[in-house]
């Protein structure tokens, strides 16, 4: 008897259909799975036998064969046991057919029969959803430990069994339901030091605003000690709260990662990951097998900060270069090419020479030119264009770090910044996801957006003595166009390029011009 069982699977952050067909014919027993399986599901064989086994149902001796259409499409992970399982006692007539006509399943056995948790359901949970408005509702029924994160997509209708043999009794007697237990609350997460905390720093905690306001790139560089990564772990409670579609797509990719805690209430704010200075390229961008989301797609609406920049191999960082234009990540293998969203502030830290106290006004830097030019030159001229803002962080003397001040806390620079931003929002709109001025086209600001003449001329005055690129050029004025909105200012006036032009280094960290 021939049996299918609709359930889904996952290529980067989104679902497609996959139909598990399972044939169990007279003949000698046999197990066989085609349809481009990997190695974990065609190991479902050993699970889903055992659990059938020891959850009460019977195992004839068969051939057993199980499809997964599309055929040539690689299917990969364990989450294909719950509908192989449901197929198989249809296929037998331990289950009828019409119990499972408008049922999906996505989910691991373990060999009691239990159903366990699978990376990907939230994807699963929106294709379905948006697949229902184009035929017959599909109820999705997943292991209890992706109930929290599937409920993030509202109208996605839901089940949820514990084991396997709850399941069929509930598909046997039509009592799929809702989960009607509310999920955990995820704990909240600490969302690092605050503005007020940091003494000094005036200047570094201008360009904080700065890049959480438009999205900027953002270099600090300065001797050990200087505070360049408590100011960096700063920004991300200077950065506005995430709207819904934004949250579903930060959440979809560390539900494909397999971040999501089961059984908690995933909580949607804004990345901030910072990977040790020792990783891969294939970290840092994706690969791997499957492939997986790198650093950059797991930072995706938040900040990836590099701490130690300039300790990265130098390949690793200029392999940063087009995530940073294009905002997404496409990796291509020779099964399958996949595409991550990596729309990412990027915050570096790195110190001015090898020994790390050159200019921090004492005699202590023992680095000669040669040394400190060739440390320098491990960040290369194209990857310098890409960063926007360029801040020199200097160490404060101890005198000035016992003193009490009376610095902004972080929520009023955020109140700030949500005003630029949603000025930003406004003026977009129609731009579709380049809704910040660190995204949006330097040409579309230059021909879009009002700049006073003497703004236009100091700003050419100052790409020609800087020696700046196209792309410099455009980045000086997508900065300026922040501090016009930080400022409430409708055009861009010569003050905002004049601060603007402030944080773009007069030649790149390798000696040559930016």
């Amino acid at each position: 008897m021939l049996a299918a069982i609709r359930s889904a699977a996952v290529i980067g952050i989104d679902a497609y259909d996959v139909t598990v067909e399972v044939d169990a014919a007279n003949g000698l027993p046999q197990w066989t799975v085609v349809g481009l399986a990997a190695g974990a599901v065609r190991e479902s064989r050993e699970r889903v036998m055992a659990a059938l086994v020891n959850s009460g149902f019977e195992v004839p001796p068969r051939r057993v064969t199980v499809n997964l259409a599309p055929a040539d499409t690689k299917k990969e992970g364990t989450a294909f046991d719950l509908p192989i399982a449901l197929g198989l006692l249809v296929a037998t007539g331990q289950l009828g057919a019409e119990h499972v006509r408008d049922v999906a399943a996505i989910g691991e056995l373990a060999l009691d029969g239990a159903i366990r948790p699978v990376r990907g359901v939230l994807p699963v949970a929106r294709a379905m959803s948006h697949a229902a408005g184009h035929e017959s509702a599909v109820t999705l029924l997943v292991p209890p430990g992706n109930v929290p994160e599937a409920r993030l997509v509202s109208d996605a209708r839901l089940a949820a069994a514990a084991t396997l043999r709850e399941a069929v009794l509930a598909l046997r007697a039509g009592r799929l339901s809702p989960p009607d237990a509310p999920p955990r609350a995820a704990a909240p997460r600490d969302a690092g030091p605050d503005l007020r905390d940091v003494v000094g720093q005036a200047h570094a905690k201008r360009a904080l605003e700065i890049a959480a306001a438009g999205d900027h790139g953002l270099l600090l560089v300065g001797p050990p000690g200087a505070g360049k990564t408590m100011l960096a772990r700063c920004i991300p409670a200077l950065l506005p709260a995430l709207t819904e579609r934004e949250a579903l797509e930060v959440l979809a990719v560390h539900s494909v990662a397999g971040l999501l805690a089961p059984d908690q209430a995933p909580a949607p704010v804004r990345p901030f990951r910072a990977p040790h200075h020792t990783i891969s390229a294939a970290g840092l961008i994706g690969g791997g097998p499957g492939p997986r989301p790198g650093e950059v797609s797991l930072a995706h609406l938040g900040v990836l900060f590099l701490d130690e920049m300039l300790e990265l191999p130098r390949y690793v960082l200029d392999a940063l270069r087009q995530p940073l234009e294009d905002g997404h990540v496409v990796i291509a293998r020779a099964a399958a090419t996949v595409r991550y969203p990596a729309r990412f502030t990027l915050v570096g830290a790195m110190n001015p020479c090898p020994c790390g106290h050159a200019g921090d006004g004492g005699a202590r830097c023992v680095c000669t030119a040669a040394d400190i030019a060739r440390y320098r030159a491990r960040l290369s001229g194209p990857m310098v264009d890409r960063i926007d803002l360029h801040v020199t962080v200097s160490a404060l003397p101890v005198r000035e770090l016992a003193a009490r001040g009376t610095a902004e806390s972080s929520r009023a620079v955020r109140e700030r910044v949500e005003r630029a931003r949603a000025r930003q929002h406004g003026r977009h709109a129609r731009l579709g996801d380049a809704v910040t001025n660190g995204r949006v086209s330097g040409r579309w600001l230059a021909t879009e957006t009002p700049v006073a003449p003497d703004a236009r001329e100091l700003l050419a005055a100052a790409a020609e003595r800087l020696g700046l690129s196209a792309r410099g050029y455009h980045r000086v004025l997508r900065v300026a166009r922040t501090i016009a909105d930080l400022d409430g200012e409708v055009a861009i006036a010569a003050p905002h390029v004049a601060e603007a032009i402030r944080y773009r280094p007069a030649a790149a960290p390798g000696g040559t011009a930016a």
